[in-house]
């Protein structure tokens, strides 16, 4: 079972090349954060603070394009895993026949693609994820501002 989020906060930092996103819970109270690199983070930052249309089409928009020119949509994201402090994710589209199709995605870029759509696709993460990442988060006396 997936549980929906939503994106809560983008942390920029000059002085690091980890950046940090959090993802909460839409209907509970549970979040946590997801390094991510410098590049994502300003993207998604962008997408979310002004209604930034870039010179040129980035990564996150080409990889629209190229879903609607093969006449599919993008429906939602999703985190799938967690293994070694590394999370997986997958964007899933839907043919014009109605077959969804799963891609295999870096969360980031993932977050960044739905985040291009107003309003943003769905973020969900599977129960499992959520449940070892939050269970990680809690266990530490370190809050990341």
């Amino acid at each position: 079972m997936s549980v929906q989020m939503q994106l809560a906060r983008i942390i920029i930092s000059e002085l690091t090349d980890n950046q940090v996103i959090y993802l909460k819970e839409v209907d509970g109270d549970r979040q946590f954060p997801i390094m991510i690199g410098i590049f994502e983070a300003t993207n998604i930052d962008r997408r979310v603070k002004n209604d930034y249309v870039p010179p040129r089409p980035l990564t996150h928009d080409l990889i629209v394009a190229v879903a609607e020119a093969l006449d599919a949509t993008v429906e939602q994201v999703v985190i799938s895993d967690l293994s070694e402090h590394t999370y997986f994710a997958q964007l899933h589209l839907r043919s014009s026949s109605g077959e969804v199709i799963e891609v295999d995605a870096r969360p980031s870029d993932a977050i960044a693609v739905a985040v291009t759509f107003d309003p943003p696709l769905p973020i969900y993460v599977s129960e499992e994820v959520l449940s070892d990442a939050t269970g990680k988060a809690n266990d530490s006396d370190d809050e990341v501002i």
